[in-house]
């Protein structure tokens, strides 16, 4: 296991010497770290009992953070005021992502419980700007565009989750002839998570602004109280029977929209710690995961994946889009970028508890092998496509995706992303 660590560390460190120029090739961080893990799973330096286990405790601290953090970078005014395509993609394409998943899915899942195809195509509906890097921190692609995919990607999580959870209990329903009180479930996942991330989001805000009036605290010492915010969210929410990735969602956006930059953190949240946390899921996905995906990888399982990427998403994103300015080419480019990553794979490992056994294998292939292939296809297609994308929109001139934006000073960091605008400033 020594031997295993010590290559692990050797490459890591060595990767991170090259990471910068790797960052401009087709070469993506995800795609290297899932072929690491993926390898040594192969040589038995590590095993991968125990790498399974570890990856339950970093994806459920990484998915904490991630919805935290992002929701924290949200300004709801101006989301609601100016950013008309991620509103529009959120609101709009994402259920239509979920329905048009569950017709697709449904053709090659005979016999599966309604519920159960749905909350395949929910698992499959959110979308990670980490693996689309290359797109989202081009300075050759719009910043309308860019920043349009990042809001996006940062806030589809947290939408997504209620109707992960909902369907995951109806799948048990339909599986198990359980009977659920569904006024007692909606009080608890979908009442207490938010109100308990209300109450610690609005405190907690309130509270760091007054430390920061009276000069208590210091940037450093309020990066770990937001993160401590966070955990005190999801486990307050827990403890009480809600749910707690939804109160660390909700206490974001409350938290966020208090202090309104006067926490650098969650601007600038150190890309070193946020990589390496996405580097290490990625990695342990990889060695425990992959592997028995890739033995479960049917021609069923291939067809339903390529169906999302290739036709769910770009249809989804094509017509919550119509009666916006946005460009029948900027449309077809939101559609290819919506990448699977961390959110897929973290919330089919959240929800198989809740799943019977005959469901959970299955699910968790399809999601497993989603963000692999997405991984592949998405990072090798980044590069290329938005070089294709300016140069198509800079043949066009003057259009909306080009139209100058307001950009404020505050940094944007998310993790697993090296995207640097705030998208409080966008003016989408």
């Amino acid at each position: 296991m020594i031997t295993g660590l010590l290559i692990v560390a050797g490459f890591t460190a060595a990767f991170t010497m090259v990471a910068k120029r790797l960052a401009r090739t087709v070469v993506t961080a995800p795609m290297v770290f899932l072929a690491l893990g993926l390898a040594l799973s192969t040589t038995g330096l590590l095993p991968q009992k125990e790498a399974e286990h570890g990856l339950h405790l970093v994806a459920e601290i990484a998915l904490v953070i991630l919805l935290f953090l992002d929701a924290a970078q949200t300004d709801l005014y101006a989301l609601r005021v100016r950013h008309v395509w991620p509103v529009r993609m959120l609101l709009l394409g994402l259920p239509a992502a979920i329905l048009l998943g569950t017709l697709a899915a449904f053709a090659f899942l005979p016999g599966w419980p309604l519920a159960a195809v749905a909350l395949v195509a929910s698992i499959l509906a959110p979308t990670d700007a980490a693996l689309g890097q290359a797109v989202v921190t081009n300075p050759i692609v719009p910043d309308r565009v860019r920043r349009a995919l990042t809001v996006e990607s940062g806030l589809n999580d947290g939408l997504a989750l209620p109707a992960i959870l909902l369907f995951a209990s109806l799948a048990a329903e339909a599986m198990d002839g359980t009977q659920t009180n569904w006024v007692l479930f909606a009080i608890k996942q979908l009442g207490l998570g938010p109100l308990v991330g209300i109450a610690v989001g609005i405190i907690g805000g309130k509270l760091l602004l007054l430390a920061h009036k009276h000069d208590l605290t210091s940037d450093t010492f309020e990066g770990i109280g937001a993160l401590a915010l966070a955990g005190t969210a999801y486990l307050g929410a827990t403890q009480i029977g809600g749910n707690g990735f939804i109160a660390a969602f909700v206490a974001g956006l409350c938290f966020g929209n208090i202090v309104k930059g006067h926490c650098k953190f969650i601007y600038e949240f150190t890309e070193s710690e946020g990589q390496f946390l996405t580097w290490a899921a990625f990695f342990l996905m990889g060695l425990a995961l992959v592997p028995e995906a890739l033995q479960h990888l049917t021609p069923t399982i291939l067809a339903i994946i390529l169906i999302s990427l290739f036709v769910v998403r770009p249809l989804a994103i094509w017509l919550s889009l119509i009666g916006t300015d946005a460009s029948p080419l900027t449309r077809i480019f939101f559609g290819w970028f919506g990448p699977r990553g961390l959110a897929t794979a973290l919330f089919a490992l959240l929800i198989l508890p809740k799943i019977s056994h005959q469901l959970a294998e299955p699910v968790l292939a399809i999601a497993i092998n989603a963000v692999w292939i997405s991984a592949l296809l998405h990072g090798l297609s980044a590069t290329p496509a938005a070089r294709w994308y300016a140069a198509k929109v800079g043949a066009m001139g003057a259009c909306p995706e080009t139209e100058p934006i307001a950009v404020s000073a505050k940094p944007l960091v998310t993790i697993g992303s090296t995207s640097h605008q705030n998208r409080s400033s966008q003016d989408q």
